[in-house]
């Protein structure tokens, strides 16, 4: 079924359905259309395999991109320090220009998500502002949901030793896929079918919410207290969503999440991290912010600070909220008690917040809204989008309306 060796500590049938789920759930790739994926090198079983997928679904061309640890490492050790203050900036116009000819996109996460924690800071957060800037062209389409895209998760054998430090290398790696598997449903009889069950849930929360119509939403808890005000005619979404190009997709496996668009002038308070933050190769933990008028005027942390002063640093709307979504502490990527050093595992294990770029699909009528119908009805632009977690089951949310009465939304963690 896949080039994975018999003695592979990871479930080749698991694989390749994680695969079709991508490919078919994911994406709803679409007969003739091109898919432009992104990839660790050691994830190319599954790679493999969505080739296969998105070929029997009648794709046009794929098209992966891989990257390398030890090609990353190289750069620190050897390039000259102007090296950090560039990017491929031709890479991702090219990106761009292939996701307005309807590419779908697909990137597979499972780097070390420490791999550049013994680097130079400096040089790290310098490298990643070069990228971020240099992304726009394709990040642009994505925020702005042009075409359908996709993320999944590979066990790379460096993550699955952060996550499990204690166990030997090879069953690290097969506790860290069957995680992966659980968590994005492949494990079940019928993961198409749940997910599809999945989504109701989540458009039920969804929909709650729009019915509310909230100004604010107000987070109280450990260290925080923090007033997120909520865009102009704002819309909640999680789970499956329509593109600006038609097709209904999941852009993240896995997901737990709705998510909305805050006002970028409307945020007050401080708020402290509940998770680490994996980022760009470095962690940050013991995030500490206080917001006013939207903006953030003190920040630190208590490991990567560096590395986050970097980051809120990288343009003017990278001090402020581009997201604000909620998840129940008991979600079952909570429950599993795993940190998994990716944003795209922790972030749906607790309410988080995002610094930077807006998604504009977060509008009522996003779709025809541009720039600057998105940033007068209190979008947020920015080179960044950052995702940090500040829920848990010590958190309290309320529900504010223009005249400041309140609604429970959150109480200990869960819905209420």
């Amino acid at each position: 079924m896949t080039s994975l060796p018999n003695d592979a500590p990871i479930d080749a049938e698991k694989l390749d359905r994680l695969a079709e789920l991508a490919v078919k759930v994911g994406l709803d790739l679409q007969p003739g259309q091109d898919l432009m994926l992104t990839a660790p090198a050691e994830a190319l079983p599954l790679v493999r395999r969505i080739a296969v997928h998105a070929y029997k679904a009648g794709a046009g061309v794929v098209t992966p991109i891989l990257s390398d640890p030890e090609i990353a490492l190289a750069r620190y050790e050897n390039a000259d320090d102007a090296s950090f203050d560039r990017a491929p900036a031709w890479l991702y116009e090219g990106m761009g220009k292939a996701f307005d000819q309807n590419a779908a996109r697909l990137a597979v996460a499972g780097d070390d998500p420490l791999l550049l924690a013994g680097q130079d800071p400096d040089k790290v957060g310098r490298a990643n502002k070069a990228n971020a800037m240099a992304y726009g062209p394709a990040r642009e389409r994505i925020t702005r949901f042009d075409m359908n895209w996709n993320i999944v998760a590979w066990p790379g054998a460096a993550w699955a030793s952060r996550v499990f430090p204690d166990l030997p290398p090879e069953a690290a790696q097969r506790k860290l896929a069957d995680a992966i598997f659980a968590a994005s449903r492949v494990d079940q009889d019928d993961p198409v079918a749940a997910w599809e069950a999945h989504n109701a849930t989540l458009r039920k929360r969804s929909d709650w919410l729009n019915a509310r119509a909230f100004h604010a939403l107000h987070f109280s808890g450990p260290g925080t207290d923090l007033t997120v005000g909520l865009a102009d005619g704002h819309e909640w979404m999680g789970g499956a969503s329509t593109a600006r190009n038609g097709i209904t997709c999941n852009p993240n496996i896995p997901t737990e999440e709705v998510f909305t668009t805050p006002h970028a002038h409307r945020v007050e308070g401080v708020v402290r991290s509940t998770k680490p933050l994996s980022h760009g190769g470095s962690l940050i933990d013991g995030i500490e912010v206080r917001f006013e008028a939207g903006r953030i005027v003190e920040a630190k942390a208590a490991a990567g600070e560096e590395v986050l002063l970097e980051l809120i640093d990288t343009d003017e709307g990278a001090r402020r909220l581009g997201e604000v979504a909620l998840v129940p502490h008991s979600s079952p990527i909570s429950q599993s008690g795993l940190l998994f050093f990716n944003t795209l595992f922790d972030e749906n294990a607790a309410c988080h917040i995002a610094l930077g770029q807006c998604y504009s699909k977060c509008f009522r009528g996003g779709e025809g809204l541009d720039a600057d119908r998105v940033a007068a009805q209190g979008g947020n632009a920015s080179a960044i989008h950052v995702d940090w977690m500040i829920g848990s089951g010590e958190i309290d949310i309320d529900g504010l309306d223009a005249d400041g009465n309140r609604t429970p939304v959150f109480r200990k963690g869960e819905w209420a």
